[in-house]
């Protein structure tokens, strides 16, 4: 079954003008504004900004809450007003941005363990990937937290980084101590009066096999099956580009947004950093630079800025200044489509595309883990189904053991990293999924579902354990969700990039605040938690101006 899916959805014909919030073209130099601390000779900002998504839009909107406090925000995509995303961004039945290479890095990685290529989807716009996901505003787990405090993060432990998810959101769920009610980032329960007739039948199958209906994932409890809550309103998807950075935001007199930079890389005095240079030669001087170009894009940064593994900097003849294991962790959930031809008369209308969920645990789960998710979406494309219409459980592991790569293929910020997901690599990995999508199967049966399905597409015709594994193997594709590439971690422990805080190790003057900083995966989406910790360290580095 072709894994390369084009997910539903028009495309519409889009204007590609850049959009700057104070008004400053590509050729010029940004005003500079008087500061209230002392910068650096030479220095235009107090910070630089590289990437408007989940984390640099929280960044930008919260430094520039200090009038003195002079930002430039880089972003190498689009930047849209907030009320005017094209609908290929905005709505959110439509995911990925139908891989338009406007909006997505269009990345693949190499065919590594499972022998075929995947595209590693990466938002190219303000908003980031934040403006193309499946808008799912889950939390990470205290287990989670927890594995990040026992290898040595003492600041990220669950009671510290639940007041920044509520700081984060306005919840449309009522009175609720789990819950903040003015925070940017608005996210709404889904009721089942909100999803598909197959969605509901999903969670009805999951009740039947013994699953508890869960009232609500970001609460006190996770084990079991409930509609998801998501950053969505009216069928639109609330990225970062347009909740942090309101209208009210962007008219700030220290804050400057220029899109369509691409960024090649850190300038350094010695081992001091004091700006950025873009692809076309141009260069912004601050006293600080914080990468917040993703799991993807930090990494290219700051090895084209040498800083990563001295072999493979000297092979590009990138001059070394800090010899760290950047790109040497990555972490991403593997993703498998249990897919089904529906019966047209009975399946009903099939938006909104992702609205349910069974969140559950492996037999190779720890005490407090839940490593399994089967998400019940429309995201299928019609006319690969005899019947013209069909659905699809996402299977995925969501603590996967296999590590991956990212590496620079060139020293060309316009070239494509060498990205190894190295998915499956690991047993465990290859049995947790086929626990998935065992179970995935055993829903699908239930009294409730195989009432709408006429036919599994995917696995097909798999009967034994090896030909579900070589099934999974063989389509296996990503959930998006790329963690640990530039890792927190204690001084001198073998994966870390940076501090607690996302200070890089080894040099001043450079943060990466992002996914890559993660020590290693979370069991969800990570678009929250990339949101939390944007909002904790902003907390951080504001108490220390």
């Amino acid at each position: 079954m072709n894994t390369r899916r084009k997910f539903i959805g028009d495309m519409l014909v889009l204007s590609t003008a850049t959009v700057v919030s104070s008004p400053v073209s590509l050729g010029e130099t940004p005003k500079v504004i008087g500061s209230k601390r002392g910068r650096n000779p030479g220095s235009e900002y107090d910070f630089i900004i590289v990437g408007g998504g989940s984390a640099g839009a929280v960044l930008a909107c919260r430094l520039t809450e200090k009038p003195g406090i002079k930002v430039l925000l880089l972003e190498a995509g689009t930047v849209y007003e907030p009320g005017n995303y094209p609908d290929l961004i905005s709505n959110s039945n439509i995911v990925a941005a139908n891989y338009d290479g406007r909006f997505d890095w269009g990345y693949n990685s190499i065919p590594g363990y499972v022998g075929h290529p995947v595209h590693a989807v990466h938002g190219k716009v303000l908003g980031g990937s934040s403006a193309i996901n499946g808008a799912v505003a889950v939390r990470a787990l205290p287990s989670d937290f927890k594995r990040w405090t026992d290898a040595g993060l003492k600041d990220w432990n669950w009671k510290d980084v639940l007041p920044y998810y509520k700081k984060m959101e306005t919840s449309n769920v009522p009175n609720s101590k789990w819950h903040g009610y003015s925070g940017p980032l608005p996210i709404t329960q889904m009721t089942k009066a909100d999803i598909s007739t197959m969605q509901l039948a999903f969670i009805n199958a999951a009740i039947e096999n013994g699953f508890k209906e869960i009232d609500d994932f970001n609460a006190g409890e996770q084990h079991g099956v409930a509609p998801l809550p998501m950053n969505i309103v009216n069928g639109k998807r609330m990225n970062t580009g347009m909740t942090y950075l309101n209208d009210t935001v962007r008219k700030r007199a220290n804050l400057t947004i220029v899109g369509g930079a691409l960024v090649d890389k850190v300038l350094f005095n010695d081992t001091t950093a004091y700006g950025i240079q873009l692809s076309d030669g141009r260069q912004f001087k601050s006293d600080e630079v914080i990468l917040s170009a993703g799991a993807y894009g930090s990494v290219q940064i700051l090895l084209r800025s040498g800083i990563g593994p001295q072999k493979q900097l000297a092979e590009l003849l990138i001059p070394l200044v800090a010899e760290l294991p950047v790109g040497e962790n990555l972490a991403e959930h593997p993703f498998y489509y249990n897919a089904y031809a529906a019966d047209p008369n009975s399946i009903g209308r099939q938006i909104p595309v992702i609205a349910a969920n069974v969140w559950t645990k492996s037999s190779f789960a720890k005490n407090g883990e839940l490593d399994l998710h089967i998400t019940a979406t429309h995201l299928f494309p019609s006319n690969q189904s005899p019947t013209k219409v069909g659905f699809v459980f996402g299977v995925s592991r969501t603590n996967p053991k296999s590590r991956g790569t990212v590496k620079l293929a060139s020293k060309d910020p316009n070239t494509v990293p060498i990205i190894d997901l190295n998915y499956l690599a690991e047993e465990e990995d290859r049995k947790g999924m086929l626990e998935g999508v065992k179970l995935a199967r055993r829903l699908a049966a239930s009294q409730n579902l195989k009432k709408l399905i006429v036919k599994e597409l995917n696995p097909l015709d798999a009967e034994t354990d090896e030909q579900i594994i070589d099934s999974i193997t063989k389509t296996v594709t990503t959930y998006g969700h790329p963690f640990a590439t530039a890792p927190m971690g204690p001084l001198g422990s073998k994966n870390a990039v940076v501090d607690s805080q996302g200070n890089v190790y080894k040099v001043k003057g450079l943060r990466v605040v992002d996914a890559s900083i993660f020590p290693d995966f979370v069991s969800a989406a990570p678009n929250p938690t990339v949101i939390m910790a944007a909002e904790k360290i902003a907390d951080q580095i504001r108490a220390s101006i």
